[in-house]
């Protein structure tokens, strides 16, 4: 087939970059002709949150990557939807995440969608945002209006869409593994890497510190007793994506300094397998949710997990199995953390995740987006 993925890619960073140019790959190991058309603008930077917007790692090979959307010039939509048009691929998929980017998305599938042949599929990471802004519905209902199918990685936002349309193909495929960030590394080397004390266990908090993602919990997890007499300390590796001063003022005033090692730069994808495999568990203490691809990172490097029971987190981490799902508070962290470690629980968990991580190939989700066009 003939796809066109609009959305982020190189030289943009981060997971959506990643996911894009991972389907991407998938397509193209099953026979499809892909290309991807990237932002010549993403973000304005009075909007962008972080420090950069832009990879510091070298290009993927064997991808067709075209720098060519601004998110904020109608002309440019003009232009992009009319060459799409024209290039009349079969699908046009489009990674949707936040109601700023629907009227550039909307507008160039509309123009899209005029040559009689091209489907818009929409992979859903969220419908409803996290951080809500006013006349983030009536921008999500302009982006649901342009498209002819929906692939959503948790039921949560599945039925989220019932909001929008309840008569548009649907289909729910689980967030895939992330398997693109290289091959696992030993403890031993990655402890090594980091300059960390091999004698002390790790847990890791790993992506974008934003607020719904319950970094606050987490650090006060740190500072209950039981938590606190445990040779076990918390690695915080991300970018600040919101003020980073609460999160030390409560460092210190929970009097966890020597409990948390901070990492507050964004990690590259060279980077991320070091972090994994210096830890025993991935930790995401999230207030609300969606999907996340830290989950399947860890599945990837076959780490246990620890999540939060918010949105679709415990669809993708069975209880007791390949790790806990908490209620979202400090005390259910840190009893699940005594009970990782009090009942060696990791062993366990880590062959689990062996067998659990199957359920996520690429191929299921191309076969997903595919099946829209029946």
């Amino acid at each position: 087939m003939k796809i066109t993925i609009l959305g982020t890619a190189y030289p943009y960073r981060g997971g959506l970059a990643a996911f894009n140019e991972r389907l991407a790959k998938e397509f193209q190991k099953e026979g499809d002709e892909v290309k991807i058309e990237t932002f010549t603008l993403q973000y304005p930077n009075f909007l962008f949150p972080g420090k950069t917007q832009y990879s510091t790692e070298s290009a993927p090979e064997d991808l067709n990557i075209v720098r060519s959307v601004s998110s904020v010039n109608p002309f440019n939509w003009w232009k992009i939807g009319r060459h799409i048009a024209k290039n009349a691929p079969d699908i046009l998929i489009v990674k949707y995440w936040l109601p700023f980017m629907s009227p550039c998305f909307g507008s160039i599938a509309r123009l899209v969608r005029r040559n009689g042949k091209t489907k818009v599929i929409s992979v859903l990471d969220n419908i409803i945002p996290h951080e809500k802004r006013l006349a983030d519905r009536l921008l999500s209902n302009y982006w649901v209006r342009t498209v002819d199918g929906f692939v959503a990685m948790s039921r949560s936002v599945l039925n989220d869409l019932d909001l929008f349309d309840k008569d548009k193909p649907r289909a729910f495929c689980a967030h895939p593994l992330y398997d693109n960030f290289g091959e696992k590394k030993s403890r031993e080397e990655a402890i090594a890497e980091l300059n960390l004390d091999p004698s002390v266990s790790y847990v890791l908090f790993f992506g974008f510190i934003r607020d719904y993602k319950g970094l606050d919990i987490l650090l006060e997890a740190m500072a209950d007793e039981k938590v606190r007499q445990k040779n076990v300390k918390l690695i915080v590796a991300g970018e600040f994506y919101n003020n980073s001063e609460k999160y030390f003022e409560l460092e210190k005033k929970l009097g966890v300094g020597d409990k948390v090692i901070w990492h507050n730069d964004f990690i590259p994808d060279s980077r991320v397998s070091t972090y994994f495999a210096a830890a025993d568990m991935i930790v995401q203490p999230y207030k609300s949710a969606t999907q996340s691809g830290v989950t399947q990172i860890a599945y990837h490097f076959e780490k246990p997990m620890l999540v939060t029971n918010v949105g679709g987190l415990s669809e993708i981490v069975p209880d007791g199995k390949v790790g806990y799902v908490t209620e979202p508070n400090a005390q259910s962290v840190a009893d699940a953390l005594c009970d990782f470690y009090d009942n060696n629980r990791m062993d366990a968990f880590v062959e689990n995740v062996k067998v659990e991580k199957q359920k996520y190939a690429w191929s299921r989700m191309t076969e997903t987006i595919k099946s829209m066009l029946k």
